[in-house]
């Protein structure tokens, strides 16, 4: 019986990864959209991150630079795949996001562009973070959330159950917004902030997109995915499927990719603490122009 926390099998997804380093470039459009809009949020926080940490970084180009948004002087990253990290910029270090080898209080930002969906130990690898941050220092991520390639997922399932009866795991279990937060919190982050938005694309055809993710390395790593090659006409299927439910007046087909950003602070006394109960100096019954009843009393006319 596989270990319910081992979803992923982390192996298979630096081979993936490997296999994409060559040719990432063809096929990173959703690693450069995102780390713009990664940027916008940097350009908003009105402070310096003079020391980040690009955590699965792939072959480089998509996280902070010296010299960009948010004040940043000198990047270090880590990667899974070792055949990525030979094309990246150094410093770089081959290393797992759920081991991470740094001592703590180290980084004014923590920055991942869309690595962190295929770590199993979320949780462990959330709270290695946070220790790696200086007080008050950031922790600035996007992940895969649920709602990825609902398309693919649904034309897959149907094709899959008409050809051979029966499904098996194909795309994975992502996170979904309040789980995100939840973690966050859990992992001991000030002011965690979530949100989330999609990204659709559109292409030719499904195999236009199997292409696009085989190039990313994003393609199924799931331990209990099926571990033999997928019959050719449950393939053919699923393009049928896809088509008949998706494709546009001019033919296209679109893929949904849900982004969820993550958005954390180490604490510092610094920073903004809630108010301790009885410590407001205005009445609320005040603000509103309404009288003040002790509780359990039933609203009525003033007396």
């Amino acid at each position: 019986m596989s270990d319910p926390m081992q979803v992923f099998d982390r192996a298979l997804v630096a081979r993936h990864r490997d296999r994409a380093a060559l040719r990432l470039g063809e096929h990173d459009f959703l690693l450069a959209e995102v780390a713009e809009r990664l940027a916008d949020r940097l350009l908003d926080i009105k402070r310096d991150f003079p020391l980040a940490l690009d955590l699965g970084c792939r072959t480089g180009g998509h996280g902070p630079t010296p010299g960009g948004p948010g004040g940043i002087e000198w990047v270090a990253r880590t990667e899974f795949s070792a055949a990525m990290a030979a094309r990246a910029p150094r410093p770089i270090v081959v290393a797992d996001e759920e081991f991470l080898p740094f001592a703590g209080g180290k980084f004014d930002l923590v920055y991942s562009n869309l690595a962190l969906h295929w770590v199993n130990d979320l949780p462990g690898a959330l709270v290695q973070i946070a220790a790696a941050l200086k007080p008050n220092g950031l922790f600035l991520a996007a992940m895969l959330g649920g709602a990825t390639l609902s398309e693919l997922r649904g034309a897959l399932t149907a094709a899959e159950t008409e050809v051979t009866g029966g499904t098996s795991p194909r795309i994975s279990p992502f996170a979904d917004v309040p789980d995100a937060g939840a973690l966050l919190q859990r992992a001991g982050f000030a002011l965690p902030v979530v949100d989330t938005d999609r990204i659709a694309v559109s292409y030719d055809d499904p195999f236009a997109l199997l292409d696009d993710l085989r190039g990313m390395g994003e393609t199924n790593a799931m331990q209990e995915r099926l571990k033999r090659f997928t019959h050719r006409g449950v393939i053919r299927r699923m393009a049928e499927i896809y088509h008949q439910r998706h494709a546009g007046d001019d033919g296209r087909i679109p893929a949904t990719f849900q982004v969820i950003y993550l958005h954390g602070w180490a604490p510092d006394p610094s920073q903004q603490q809630a108010m301790r109960p009885g410590s407001a100096a205005a009445r609320l019954a005040d603000a509103l122009s309404t009288a003040e009843r002790p509780a359990g009393d039933k609203a009525g006319p003033d007396k």
